[in-house]
């Protein structure tokens, strides 16, 4: 794979380093990985025990888990429910909802639209400033916003989840990156209306863990239940999940750190000629008349960043470590 055919295929979602092996053989190895929005140092408390992984998850694990991530988002346990990840939950809305059309406010994450699509639903993608409006069956926000960090306000959100709820509509909240902005989280928020979708992997730094989870009244809870069966997640992330929502002080820490490397990181990319168009303290979202050959120069040198179809001179970067960083910033200096 040469690389512009690389660079079609790097615009659907960040990941792939095989595919970036197999089109730069000649890149120095290990490959860094900035293309998508995980945090590089993750929560490290201890993972399930061998005996667990010998066995079927314990139906009372699975609930003190979920009781642990209510507990952590300000919701109930009879109101969350765990899932392999955020994106299973989303694949599965149109099943649950069963509505005609969808609204999607982008461009954001593409698994929203195709999830409703491969349902035969009625998609469509609208502008942010269309949301407050939008008659369609279901709502979709992502927020804060993947891939630019745009942020709808909690003020608005709670308006929005009202008067859809009053309507008998539907408003999906795709939260997976609200650790980053957590004062404008509706986790907390009961509207009969209002779904909720939260990410572990992303600000814990466990993406492989695969957890994720949906909140909704109770009744919607248990649909998901049912259609997931009694082992919905794991042993690993069951016993990791629950550690690292009790974790309250790493969770602090780790957000004052990640801000201050984020902006560390801004400072970076404005000398080498990139604008912040914006983002979140876990990614970067830069424009520049030279996208496509930052994106090749810097996968050349190992580094693989996220370029967008929707957006030919965006170019987003997660957030290095400190020794990642000045890796990074060797390769930004030696841009010609």
């Amino acid at each position: 794979m040469h690389d512009a055919a690389f660079l079609t295929t790097a615009t659907r979602h960040g990941g792939g380093l095989m595919r970036a092996a197999a089109a730069y053989p000649d890149a120095p190895r290990p490959w860094l990985d900035l293309s998508t929005g995980i945090n590089p140092e993750p929560w490290r408390g201890p993972r399930a025990p061998e005996a667990e992984l010998n066995r079927l998850p314990d139906p009372a694990a699975l609930v003190a888990l979920e009781t642990a991530a209510a507990a952590a988002f300000g919701s109930a346990p009879e109101r969350t429910a765990a899932a392999a990840g955020a994106e299973a939950a989303i694949r599965l809305l149109p099943l649950l909802l069963g509505v005609r059309s969808v609204e999607i406010v982008g461009p954001t994450y593409g698994a929203h639209a195709e999830a409703w699509r491969a349902a035969a639903v009625a998609t469509r993608l609208i502008a942010a400033d269309q949301a407050a409006a939008s008659q369609a069956g279901v709502l979709v926000i992502v927020n804060p916003n993947n891939p630019d960090g745009r942020l709808t306000r909690r003020a608005d959100l709670i308006a929005m989840a009202r008067e859809r709820s009053a309507a008998g509509r539907w408003l999906v909240v795709d939260e997976s990156f609200i650790e980053c902005a957590p004062g404008d989280s509706v986790s907390d928020l009961i509207e009969p209306g209002l779904i909720v979708l939260r990410s572990f992997g992303k600000f814990y730094g466990l993406a492989g863990v695969r957890l994720g989870f949906m909140l909704a009244a109770p009744d919607m809870i248990q649909r998901l239940r049912d259609l997931l069966g009694d082992w919905p997640v794991g042993a690993d992330a069951i016993t990791m999940g629950r550690g690292a929502y009790a974790a309250a002080e790493w969770r602090s820490r780790t957000s004052a750190a990640l801000d201050e490397r984020a902006g560390r990181l801004d400072q970076r990319l404005t000398r080498a000629g990139f604008q912040i168009v914006g983002g979140t303290s876990l990614f970067r979202m830069t424009r520049t008349p030279h996208a496509a050959r930052w994106f090749q120069h810097l996968c050349r040198g190992g580094i693989l960043t996220r370029p967008f179809d929707h957006t030919p001179d965006a170019l987003r970067f997660g957030v290095p470590t400190e020794r990642d960083m000045r890796r990074l910033a060797r390769a930004l200096e030696a841009f010609s």
